[in-house]
């Protein structure tokens, strides 16, 4: 499954509903904002609403494909920002969890607010972590490991994003992801007698 959005030309009112619910459903959460929110913030009607998103499942899918071209967009930018090397992983960590509108990843918050995950929500939470993973990759040096590496670093960023939603502080979650990077990412010890 891709994440390219179909190429359209969107109404203005799309859009606005588009990113009300965007900014809602981040924010409070996908459950706890109704569509009678989502319509009354967006200022349309319900005729409006419906012209364009069949029905709330929908406009959770559409939110989530936004939410992936915004959040990719992002990072990639930051990871050039930050030099396009290992430690840039961890700088555009601090960049993303010290923005004021941080609430965690709107991918495994969605898979955790869906009954049993959700699978549709799923398959697009995989295909946004996948994408992830190998914006990471291609930030590491070239080693036989290099894709193991990056998917270990890729669970390691999520468990951090996870911590400092849990702690709201980045204290602790840049702490452990810098160690699990320095500890990934150092040669391997020779094995062998020792003497």
């Amino acid at each position: 499954m891709t994440l390219s959005a179909a190429h359209r030309t969107p109404s203005a009112a799309r859009n606005r509903i588009l990113r009300t619910a965007h900014d809602l459903f981040y924010r409070d959460g996908i459950r706890a904002t109704g569509i009678d929110r989502v319509i009354a913030e967006a200022r349309v009607t319900k005729v409006t609403f419906y012209r364009h998103f069949r029905s709330k499942d929908e406009l959770i899918r559409e939110f989530l494909e936004d939410r992936h071209q915004r959040w990719m967009s992002w990072f990639r930018d930051a990871l050039t920002r930050y030099g396009a090397r290992p430690s840039a992983i961890l700088a555009a960590f601090q960049e993303w969890v010290r923005k004021p509108e941080f609430r965690g990843c709107a991918f495994i918050n969605a898979v955790a607010e869906m009954p049993n995950g959700g699978s549709r929500i799923a398959a697009i939470a995989r295909a946004h972590k996948d994408e992830m993973r190998l914006a990471i990759e291609q930030v590491l040096p070239q080693s036989p490991r290099r894709a193991k590496i990056a998917s270990s670093l890729s669970l390691a960023f999520d468990g951090a994003i996870v911590r400092a939603q849990m702690d709201g502080t980045e204290e602790h979650a840049v702490a452990g992801l810098k160690e699990v990077t320095r500890a990934l990412l150092q040669p391997a010890a020779p094995h062998g007698p020792k003497g």
